[in-house]
């Protein structure tokens, strides 16, 4: 009996060091909506970090540290019904740089054209198959593939693929369901808009980019001397000249350019640039980010 206890010791503990890809935060935010019932929303925030913390999304077990650190914040604008309801949603995700403690910025989407239906505690269950009807887990659903898709490319070249394909699936079966922010006729912007650029050839030099800039070249600044991995995120970075036409367009780069802007120019706002061509740099991102102009690009040495 005492045997048969141990291994069953060694067993749970084994499994429990282990857990599914995502590490989630979500945050629900009702104040717009006047004296409404708010106990739907702390329902609602409970049932959707377990969704997306427990759901298997790629088969793939993993080990507590290599989990995405992500966070979901929904902001409640309009409630009609008991179950209708409108607002936004802003997701972020992160990625460790090997060697410190820094975490690196992945993507920073800021979904203005959120709405959806929810019946409080209803059991939320993903199916790739087809649209679930109320857009709540298929908009949730397809930012997580999204962020999987991010991350895998950020460590192997097109690591991403199969997630970006399941985000594709996603976006495909919710089409004319009459829930707004998939159609790519509704902008630039919409989530049909992203995955459906990120998912042609011509995005091949961004995608590769990723690796690159992560991989080969966040992930050495950790290193006492920091100029290669300063001149390989600043060759992969002047890549972005392939876009420098057909930018305002293309929000996979939009959405590169506002997510890093900040870690890039930190990057090359302090210490030796040596190997670093800062004049071609700051052309280039005087033409991606103007507004930045005075407040980052200016200041660069």
């Amino acid at each position: 009996m005492k045997k048969i206890l141990t291994i069953f010791i060694l067993v749970f503990t084994f499994n429990a060091s282990f857990s599914q890809e995502l590490l989630a935060t979500v945050q629900i935010n009702s104040q717009q909506i006047a004296g409404s019932n708010t106990q739907v929303f702390r329902t609602l925030e409970k049932s959707l970090r377990d969704f997306i913390n427990n759901t298997s999304w790629s088969g793939k077990k993993m080990q507590n540290f290599e989990k995405i650190k992500c966070n979901f914040a929904i902001v409640i604008s309009e409630r009609s019904g008991s179950n209708g309801f409108k607002g936004s949603i802003v997701v972020q995700a992160v990625r460790p740089v090997f060697g410190t403690t820094y975490e690196s910025p992945l993507i920073n989407i800021n979904d203005t054209n959120f709405s959806f239906e929810y019946t409080e505690n209803e059991n939320l269950v993903f199916n790739e198959r087809q649209f679930s009807g109320k857009n709540l887990i298929d908009v949730i659903s397809f930012y997580v593939y999204t962020i999987l898709g991010y991350d895998g490319d950020s460590f192997k070249v097109r690591g991403g693929q199969e997630y970006f394909e399941k985000a594709l699936k996603i976006s495909n079966n919710s089409q004319n369901q009459n829930f707004a922010g998939w159609s790519v006729m509704e902008g630039t912007k919409t989530r049909g808009a992203l995955i459906d650029n990120l998912m042609k050839p011509e995005q091949a030099t961004l995608r590769n980019l990723y690796y690159t800039y992560h991989r080969a070249g966040l992930d050495n600044l950790g290193k006492q001397d920091q100029s290669s991995a300063k001149r390989i995120i600043f060759d992969a970075l002047m890549q972005l000249k392939t876009y420098e036409n057909s930018f305002q367009m293309n929000y996979p780069i939009n959405l590169f350019i506002d997510t890093k802007k900040q870690e890039i120019f930190d990057i090359f706002n302090n210490g030796n640039n040596a190997g670093v061509n800062m004049s071609d740099l700051k052309a280039l991102f005087v033409t991606f980010a103007p507004k930045d102009i005075d407040s980052k690009w200016n200041k660069w040495k």
